[in-house]
């Protein structure tokens, strides 16, 4: 019964705007120095006859709320625009596109306030095994691959007869339900799916050319994985030097250009150089305590 309902969800997927949308539970740890600090996200997994998209419902959220506040202050023609955070915006910022049949890859990132489009390079080579278990309700078998800077073990279903899975995986006779790293890292679990109509995009919902906000909207800049490597090890070396580029370039083209942060005990701060000073210290915090990535080869 599962084969004809998915055949029937396929079928119905070419012939209209529809999607199945899989659910995976995604549960990683961010710092290998606190093993016991698991961190769980509910990442989706959009198929439809062109391709398929992976990105994190919580960020989805946020990013649709903040773009809708955005474009609701832009059209009241006010001077400034300014932005909640949002208690929630997801852990995982990422997005990950394959198109078919070819399952072109890329990674949808950012470094900075700069967004990437980074081209995949490199495909899954996976070893299928004869062992097999129940992962939920659907029956599947094991396989391993190398990929990333990691060895992984994926279980996949011929239940469910899409050739993809999470992340950048891809290319078993079957949908990948689960997929964990050998270390138990990076641990993703298929909890549920549905068939859907396809989300709709709006052009009204594009943030103008001349508007910069961090962490929302802009058009990405194609890159293959070596460019993303040295644009991340700059960054890594020099935190800051994004956006002290920007404020050089503060009123050269008639936009003025300020940033302001709050420190840890909520004092505010607008002097450019204290501003540096705090934002780097924050990105070595950050990086020093997520220094277990999905993808280990990219940040080296």
């Amino acid at each position: 019964m599962k084969n004809i309902s998915f055949l029937f969800l396929f079928m119905s997927i070419a012939a209209g705007a529809q999607i199945n949308r899989f659910f995976y539970e995604y549960k990683f740890i961010a710092d290998s120095n606190n093993k016991e600090d698991i961190k769980k996200e509910l990442m989706l997994l959009d198929i439809d006859q062109k391709g398929s998209n992976y990105y994190s419902r919580d960020k989805f959220v946020a990013d649709s709320t903040s773009m809708a506040e955005v474009q609701k202050q832009i059209k009241g023609g006010g001077g400034n625009i300014n932005i909640s955070r949002r208690d929630n915006q997801g852990q995982v910022g990422y997005k990950v596109t394959k198109s078919y049949p070819d399952f072109k890859t890329y990674l949808f990132t950012r470094i900075s306030m700069d967004q990437y489009k980074v081209k995949e390079d490199q495909k899954p080579e996976w070893k299928i095994l004869p062992e097999k278990q129940k992962i939920g309700e659907y029956n599947a078998q094991k396989a391993t691959t190398t990929y990333g800077g990691r060895d992984w073990i994926a279980w996949f279903s011929t239940d469910i007869p899409f050739q993809d899975g999470p992340y950048k995986f891809y290319g078993l006779p079957g949908l990948i339900v689960k997929l964990e790293d050998t270390t138990g890292s990076h641990v993703m679990t298929l909890v549920g799916n549905k068939k859907m109509a396809a989300p709709i995009v709006s052009e009204d919902m594009e943030i103008p050319g001349n508007v910069r906000i961090m962490g929302l909207g802009g058009k990405e800049l194609e890159i293959s994985k070596s460019q993303y490597k040295k644009l991340w090890k700059d960054y890594v070396n020099d935190p800051s030097k994004n956006m002290r580029e920007m404020m050089m370039r503060n009123g050269g083209d008639n936009t003025r250009v300020s940033f302001k942060v709050k420190t840890q005990d909520g004092k505010e701060i607008s002097d450019p150089n204290q501003v540096f000073r705090e934002m780097e210290k924050r990105t070595k915090e950050s990086l020093a305590k997520n220094n277990n990535p999905i993808e280990p080869d990219l940040v080296k």
